[in-house]
């Protein structure tokens, strides 16, 4: 599925599915967005969500280069997204809101109720989007225990 949107700075953004071909340009993209953990090699997690539901890990393209993504899924309880970024020099054009909004559609096709999403409290700029957005803060604890080691 591929959508062109447009806004009114007519910044425009083809949003669809990743694709192999896409992957040096999306690691690239996680790296320069500081999204890459030690914990974590974005080549296995990129592997790993093209065996459940690929159709959710969607990229942004502007003028033919991949500037955007966002990786979501459904459990069938609760939606989650990891990894939206956007290049660092197309930030404040609205793709994030854009990526966010393809994956909330694609979420609520599916039934989902509720999205989850979980942000280092270091990344201010990050949890301003995301409230911007309409997001709040659980009264939750977010626990995670690793069962394999990347």
């Amino acid at each position: 599925m591929t959508t062109n949107l447009e806004n009114r700075e007519s910044h425009s953004l083809e949003i669809r599915a990743f694709e192999a071909h896409d992957e040096a340009d999306v690691v690239g993209l996680w790296y320069a967005c500081n999204l890459v953990v030690p914990q974590n090699d974005p080549r296995k997690d990129i592997l790993r969500k093209l065996r459940v539901q690929r159709d959710l890990f969607l990229v942004g393209l502007s003028n033919g280069h991949l500037v955007a993504t966002v990786m979501s899924g459904y459990d069938g309880h609760r939606g989650w997204i990891n990894y939206l970024a956007v290049a660092p020099t197309c930030r404040r054009l609205g793709f994030g809101r854009r990526m966010m909004e393809a994956a909330e559609l694609r979420l609520r096709e599916l039934g989902c109720p509720k999205i989850n999403l979980q942000v280092r409290r270091s990344n201010t700029e990050a949890v301003d989007f995301y409230r911007f957005l309409g997001f709040l803060e659980d009264e939750s604890i977010s626990l995670g225990k690793r069962l394999l080691q990347d």
